[in-house]
C-alpha cells in the first residue's frame, strides 16, 4: 500500500492540476499534486514538502477531504486529499509534463489517474 497526500490548490477561482510525465507510472494522466508519505511524516508535512519540491510553491493547507483507496493492477494507493490555497512562490514544474490552472467546471475534460477521479467527482458536485 502506497500512502499519498495530494493538494487541491485553489487560486483566483482556479484549481492547479498536473499531468504526469511520460516516464512516470500512469504516463500522461492528470492528477492533483502531492506525493508519497515518508516514514514518520504527517500527511500535512508530506504535502508541504512535496509541493515545494515538485512545484516550487508554498501552500496553506486547509480541510482534509475523505480518503480515497484505489487498487491499480500493480499497487494499492491510499490518497489523502486536502483543500489548499496558494501562499506564494513561482510555479515551476520539475517532474510533470504540464502544470496548469483550470476552472473547476473544466476538470472533467482531462484524463485523470483513476485514484483521483472520486476527488474530481466530489469537486464537481
Amino acid at each position: 500500500m502506497i500512502h499519498v497526500s495530494c493538494a487541491i490548490i485553489e487560486h483566483q477561482d482556479k484549481i492547479l492540476i498536473c499531468q504526469r510525465s511520460i516516464t512516470m507510472s500512469l504516463p500522461l494522466k492528470w492528477e492533483f499534486p502531492g506525493g508519497k508519505l515518508e516514514a514518520d511524516e504527517s500527511k500535512e508535512d508530506c504535502l508541504t514538502r512535496e509541493i515545494k519540491e515538485e512545484l516550487n510553491i508554498d501552500i496553506t493547507i486547509g480541510r482534509e477531504l475523505p480518503m480515497v483507496e484505489y487498487r491499480y493492477p500493480e499497487f494499492l494507493i491510499c490518497l489523502y486529499p486536502f483543500e489548499c490555497t496558494l501562499r506564494g512562490g513561482e510555479l515551476q514544474a520539475t517532474e510533470h509534463a504540464q502544470v496548469i490552472w483550470v476552472d473547476k467546471a473544466e476538470l472533467s475534460n482531462y484524463e485523470w489517474a483513476e485514484a483521483d477521479i472520486p476527488i474530481v467527482q466530489k469537486l464537481l458536485k
